[in-house]
């Protein structure tokens, strides 16, 4: 079962008419509104109404790995991300990721809003062996570069350049656990503001899977609160797991650790590779006052109880 329509409208409506008008009935709102803001409007209700948020246990891939949603967060699965990613948040087309997860206090369109994109890659069995060897300063250049030589295609394909700032949070790895994580602190076009993109790969038999936490550089604290539950979501199935790996049988990776932080795992330039950074800028929509709307988006996606896996 979804999420009611009528909250996913609400919502919508919350976020737009709202933004300049409080005490008029809705309707007298949306009659007041520009004919840009209305088809705003409609486009971004349309849209909202199209996602179905799900909850409980989600199975990934082929059987890959399995996914536990709680009662106090909701999965979209890739058709949805992807409208979120490109439509709603305004990054390049052509994302392809599994899924992605919120917390249900958050609409997508809320201002404070947080995700995780979940993904993975079949490249094989990733090696640890270089992850105690591996310079993060000489490596945080290196992807510097690299982002700064793509942003010409970048905005010649309508985009803001995109600029690394630093580590949020210095690459650590977890042996144990076969886990990776890292933060990045970026800067898309001139925004005043710094976008957090906190990535976390976790190792399997046959390749990696990829959760991206996007969020504002301020919610690093909360994300960090929240990392470890959301951790605990996703784990391989049997036969999927690091420790199944059999060398007579599974193919090796290409690449260790550290080419997994720089991202060249995707041999990927330019747009592309620039596609591998998240932004959350609210695309197309006119989102005038978003901040003092925030808490009504909130109370419209507030009630998740409906929700279940498809």
């Amino acid at each position: 079962m979804t999420l009611p329509i009528a909250q996913w409208r609400g919502a919508a409506i919350v976020l737009l008419a709202a933004c300049t008008f409080t005490a008029q009935a809705q309707d007298d709102e949306f009659e007041t509104l520009t004919p840009e803001e209305q088809a705003q409007y409609e486009q971004l209700a349309t849209l909202l109404e199209s996602l179905d948020p799900q909850k409980g246990d989600i199975v990934l891939g082929d059987g890959l790995a399995t996914l536990r949603v709680p009662e106090d967060f909701y999965y979209l699965d890739g058709q949805d991300a992807e409208t979120v990613l490109v439509d709603l948040w305004g990054n390049p087309p052509g994302q392809d990721v599994l899924g992605m997860l919120f917390p249900a206090q958050y609409s997508p369109v809320d201002g404070e809003s947080w995700a995780v994109t979940i993904d993975y890659s079949e490249d094989g069995y990733v090696s640890d062996e270089d992850a105690a060897d591996i310079d993060y300063g000489d490596l945080l250049s290196d992807m510097q570069r690299d982002i700064r030589s793509g942003n010409d295609d970048r905005v010649a394909a309508g985009y803001e350049a995109i600029e690394l700032v630093g580590w949020a949070e210095s690459p650590h790895y977890d042996g144990g656990a076969k886990k990776l994580y890292w933060a990045k602190e970026l800067r898309f076009g001139d925004s005043p503001d710094t976008t957090l993109n906190y990535e976390i790969r976790a190792l399997g038999r046959r390749g990696i899977l990829s959760m991206t936490f996007i969020a504002a550089t301020d919610q690093l604290a909360e994300i960090n609160a929240s990392r470890d539950q959301v951790l605990a979501m996703a784990e391989f199935n049997d036969g999927h797991r690091y420790t199944d790996f059999d060398p007579d049988f599974d193919a090796v990776a290409a690449y260790g650790i550290g080419a997994l932080v720089a991202g060249k795992v995707a041999a990927k330039t330019g747009l592309l590779a620039a596609g591998l950074l998240f932004a959350k800028k609210f695309g197309v929509f006119i989102l005038v006052g978003l901040a003092a709307v925030g808490r009504r988006v909130m109370k419209a996606f507030s009630s998740t109880e409906t929700l279940s896996p498809k």
